[in-house]
């Protein structure tokens, strides 16, 4: 099992909307097939597993870190390929969330004489793996990470010069494997105003689609010669209101941007309706590097389920300085947002990352 879940991670970025997949087939103590799942092969992990096996699946056993699908998809069911192949055990991780399967692809094959178990054992570590997958089938709704960069007094900018970085180069090529392993990306538009960013996959790994970037723009103001504009293609959307202008949005449409009019109170974006779309386009998670302002929207209008804040040995101080969340907040101690399933990732030598889950 713990090589399919090896197996597993080396598809991670290259699945979605699928679920990223993991199996090792195993005959008299020998590993005879493996396979993982990347949607541009379209072959599930079961599959290739079987065909790196050939005739020495029959009576051998699988290990997979999902529970075989077993309905018709882009291919056919990969419960009915096990029994075809004649494998005796199937050993799964986890059951698979998705309403379509969630039981079904076990009791296919318990009901062909294939025996199956469940290893409980790697059944959070499989559910981790694909977290923004399993979110997304248990509520609807694509998982959405708020990252930040802060000191240790949670600053993120300082008033004046904001040249060099928070946090080192090996922090920030870990945000690069993050941003790899997520659907879509937000920003806001104070972000790339100050910083003609491009909220790109840096990794030069394989992806199942393109990162779908998203600028928070009420008015419309982000410029036509920006490098985001310069470089769309397809992969770049703005939301923005009713109260934008027209010729604008026709200028942005033009160069092949996506305007998407989300009204909200007070002549804002309403950022409540970004992940009803995402989901509406199957994308399965969302991760927003911003400013202070829309970090405090996004946590506000509860849009936002965990947070991944990486921390450098550094101080700002004082009240200039820019925290990671910043708008009204809120007035009174007891009305703080709270968190759970708090984890700790030390970046050596210095930094460590607080991952945790939004207390809603």
């Amino acid at each position: 099992m713990d090589e399919a879940l090896e197996l597993a991670r080396q598809g991670l970025g290259r699945t979605s909307p699928n679920p990223a997949v993991g199996a090792v087939l195993v005959k008299d103590g020998e590993i005879v097939g493996r396979g993982f799942h990347t949607y541009t092969g379209a072959k599930h992990a079961e599959v290739l597993a079987l065909e790196e096996a050939g005739e020495q699946a029959r009576g051998a056993t699988l290990y997979i870190t999902l529970e075989p699908c077993s309905h018709q998809g882009r291919t056919p069911p990969c419960a009915d390929a096990l029994i075809r192949a004649g494998v005796a055990q199937v050993i799964a991780a986890m059951e698979d969330p998705n309403p379509q399967v969630a039981g079904q692809g076990f009791r296919r094959l318990h009901e062909a004489g294939v025996a199956v178990e469940v290893a409980s054992e790697y059944s959070e570590e499989a559910s981790r793996l694909n977290e923004a997958f399993v979110h997304s089938m248990r509520t609807g709704l694509p998982l959405v990470t708020l990252k930040a960069a802060l000191t240790l007094d949670g600053k993120i900018s300082a008033p004046e010069d904001n040249t060099g970085w928070i946090t080192s180069e090996r922090a920030r090529s870990h945000v690069q494997e993050i941003r790899h392993n997520a659907d879509a990306i937000l920003t806001g538009i104070g972000t790339v105003l100050a910083d003609d960013c491009q909220l790109t996959d840096r990794t030069g790994i394989e992806r199942s689609r393109s990162l779908l970037r998203i600028v928070a723009d009420s008015t419309l103001r982000i410029p036509l010669n920006s490098r985001m504009v310069a470089n769309a293609n397809n992969d770049l959307a703005v939301i923005t209101t009713s109260a934008a202008s027209d010729e604008r949005r026709h200028a942005l449409e033009y160069r092949g941007v996506r305007v998407l009019v989300f009204d909200g109170p007070g002549g804002r974006a309403d950022l409540t309706k970004l992940p009803a779309f995402l989901a509406g386009e199957q994308y399965r998670s969302l991760m927003i590097e911003s400013g202070s302002k829309l970090n405090w929207a996004a946590l506000e209008s509860r849009i936002v389920d965990k947070i991944f804040f990486y921390y450098a040995p550094k101080i700002l101080g004082g009240l200039l300085s820019l925290p990671v969340a910043g708008g009204t907040g809120r007035l009174r101690r007891t009305d703080a947002i709270q968190f759970r399933n708090v984890r700790l990732h030390s970046i050596p030598p210095d930094e460590f990352v607080v991952e945790a889950w939004v207390e809603k």
